[in-house]
Parts: C-alpha cells; structure tokens; sequence
C-alpha cells in the first residue's frame, strides 16, 4: 500500500546527509515522499565563490535542495520561510526573521497545516539534540515534535484541514561510536572538519537508544549524487578519503519517538 513520509528538517543538505538513503528508497518503493525545509540555508558557508555571493546564497540552496530531491527521486519539495539562524552564538541568532526567533504557534501551525494537507504515515526530523546543537535543527525538532501532536488535534488550527493522526514519528540521530569513527578518521586525514569538530561526543546518542539502523548501501550513489549537488556546503567535505564517505554514507540512524516499531524500519513505507 502506498504510504507518505515526511521529513521536515531546517536547512538545505539536512535531508541528504541524515534520511537520503531512506528517501530514495521510499521513492524507488512508489511512497510519497514530501521534504519541508524551515529556511533556505541563508547563513551557511559557500565553499566556491563563483557559486554564490552572501546575497544569493539562500537562493542557491533552495536550488540546491530540489536538485538533491530529484537526485533521490523527491519531486514535492517545500519551505516554511525561515532565515537560518546561523551556528550556535553567532550573529546570525539575533536575526529577526531566524526560525530560532519565530512565533513557535506559527512554525508549529505551518507544519500542522502541512501534515493535515499530506497525512503521512511517517514524520522524520531531528532528534532533540539537533545532532550537533544547531538552534535550527533542536528548534526544528521541537516545532516538528509539537506539530505531530497538534496534527490530530481538532480544537488546533481548524482552518488548517481535518485532523490527522501520525501513526509514527522517528528522529535522526547520531549515534556515540559513529561520531567517534567520524572523528578518528578526520584526524587521520589531517582534516580540519568543521562539522567533526562541532559535533560534541556527549551530545551523540547513546547507541543503545538508537532502535533503527538502516543499510542504504544500495541508494549509495543515489546518495551521492545528492550530496554533490548541495556543491556550496561540500568544503573541507571533498578532502575527506573516498573509505571515509563509503562508511558515513551506508547506514542511516534513527530513534523512534512515537508509534509502534512493526518489525523495521520506517514501518509502514
């Protein structure tokens, strides 16, 4: 039976890295797949100059983005519009139109009337710790968290459609040895990797938290092909060894937050 999963996460490249593989296999399976992206990774970094200035670079990623879809073979692609907020304690947090500054009832409303409107049978965002501490990704958690809730609420948001009920809702995650290898091989190659060396050993999930892991080593190249296409984030990401990627992009983590787990992962797609 067909089934819709929707994955909201913050910025453009979120999908790719953390729910590529589990995205092109609901698509390849004939499942709805429906991205919702909170901004338009307006503060990240532009790793060639010629592919963006600071004025275009939100423009750039949408793009990027929906290239990565088809990539994956995700068609409906959609934002909230948002400004990224920027790492944690940069200037960027203090933007007016940040989604670490939004009204929460409203992003909280966006994704009900998104959910009413799709009817997924499965949400995936983020796991609280938004992997590394991003403000967008825990905030993007907790609105995403709040909205499934308020989906099949009939006393919230009656304009927004008729309640649904989200069966099931996952959270990416990281789990604690991953993030070890991730280091350790960083630091073999002599790569100064910003997103490693973000990412705090304690903030990692526990790995006997993580209930689902799945190998996407088939949508590998798929995978790939959609990493390539976010060319603005890649950096110091190119320098890493070809082993490196293999490894980091073959396996999936996930932590179920609400539902059943019905025998694997993503039940239901």
């Amino acid at each position: 039976m067909r089934s819709t999963l929707l994955v909201a996460l913050a910025h453009p490249d979120d999908e790719t890295f953390g729910v590529g593989g589990v995205m092109a296999r609901a698509a390849d399976e004939g499942h709805r797949v429906v991205i919702v992206c909170a901004t338009r990774g307006e503060a990240g970094e532009i790793a060639d100059p010629s592919l963006a200035t600071p004025e275009t670079l939100g423009e750039v990623r949408e793009e990027e983005l929906r290239s990565a879809a088809r990539a994956l073979g995700v068609t409906d692609v959609r934002f909230l519009g948002h400004r990224d907020s920027g790492m944690a304690g940069t200037p960027e947090n203090q933007h007016p139109a940040a989604l670490l500054n939004a009204d929460p009832e409203v992003v909280v409303g966006q994704l009900v009337a998104v959910m009413r409107e799709v009817r997924p049978d499965v949400v995936v965002t983020f796991e609280p710790g938004g992997i590394y501490g991003h403000p967008d990704h825990v905030t993007i958690s907790e609105r995403a968290t709040a909205a499934v809730e308020a989906a099949g609420d009939v006393t919230r948001w009656p304009e927004a459609g008729k309640p649904h009920r989200v069966p099931r809702l996952y959270y990416v995650a990281l789990p604690r040895s991953v993030l070890r290898e991730f280091r350790s091989a960083a630091e073999a190659a002599g790569v100064q990797w910003g997103l490693a060396d973000a990412m705090q050993i304690e903030q990692a999930v526990d790995d006997k938290d993580i209930d689902a892991a799945l190998d996407v080593t088939p949508w590998i190249a798929r995978k790939k092909a959609a990493v390539a296409a976010h060319a603005t984030q890649l950096g110091t990401m190119q320098k890493m060894p070809e082993g490196f990627t293999e490894r980091m992009f073959s396996r999936e983590w996930f932590v179920l937050a609400r539902g059943e787990r019905d025998g694997e992962l993503l039940a239901g797609l």
